[in-house]
């Protein structure tokens, strides 16, 4: 009987993704890692489960302004895009979810202490599956700017969360979606930590052709799991 020899998940390259240490990024300082990370050998268990799929997304959850009995407060919008592969193969069925500040800049938590007004019919969460060609889509409210205490008037520019999943919580990836043309972005230490060359990845693409007339503007958002393209992912 021969041993059980168990598949490893791809590790990223370099130039990429950030750096666990950012000195601009303040909390990295206490939270990065002292000493070289220790690769662990993957399990059976890790590699096949648990299952993520159709039964962890219900109807309403890609559109997250009809999630409460009135509408949200802010501008809707259409985002969508497609989850690729390296080589443009794309990647069907991945469980993508959301989560977002208001349009005052402001998150549904208990931590957020912000002084910006909370909106009773927006929590800011959504998810949705890719379908057989790797796309997604989700409607929203575009987030507002908010301060934050890393630097002198510090700011983060406007983003939406993403989270993407293969088929178990060990293929989980996470990035941000930043919007065209934002003024934050110079002084953004979390934008800015990511090699400059990668930057652009994170940025969406207003899409006239996908925006509903009289009713929501659009936004294209593609996300490339690894290679030269591949989008920049907290690690």
């Amino acid at each position: 009987m021969t041993d059980l020899v168990l598949p490893g998940y791809r590790r990223p390259g370099d130039g990429v993704h950030p750096p666990l240490y950012s000195p601009g990024y303040r909390s990295t300082t206490t939270r990065a890692p002292a000493l070289d990370p220790v690769r662990l050998a993957h399990s059976l268990t890790e590699i096949t489960g648990p299952l993520l799929g159709e039964g962890r997304v219900h109807p309403g959850d890609a559109d997250l302004t009809q999630q409460h009995d009135g509408e949200p407060l802010g501008e809707r919008i259409i985002v969508h895009g497609r989850v690729l592969e390296e080589d443009g193969r794309p990647v069907p069925h991945s469980l993508v979810e959301v989560w977002q500040a208001n349009s005052a800049g402001r998150y549904f938590h208990a931590s957020d202490r912000h002084p910006a007004p909370l909106d009773p019919n927006f929590t800011g969460v959504g998810r949705c599956l890719t379908d057989a060609d790797g796309h997604f889509e989700l409607v929203t409210i575009k987030p507002g700017a908010y301060p934050w205490r890393n630097h002198d008037n510090a700011w983060r520019a406007a983003h939406i969360h993403f989270s993407l999943f293969g088929r178990s919580f060990t293929q989980r990836l996470i990035t941000q979606m930043y919007f065209p043309g934002d003024p934050l972005f110079f002084q953004d230490p979390i934008y800015n930590a990511v090699p400059e060359a990668a930057r652009p990845r994170m940025i969406s693409s207003f899409d006239l052709s996908r925006t509903v007339p009289e009713w929501a503007l659009a936004y294209r958002f593609d996300i490339v799991l690894r290679g030269r393209d591949a989008t920049p992912m907290e690690r």
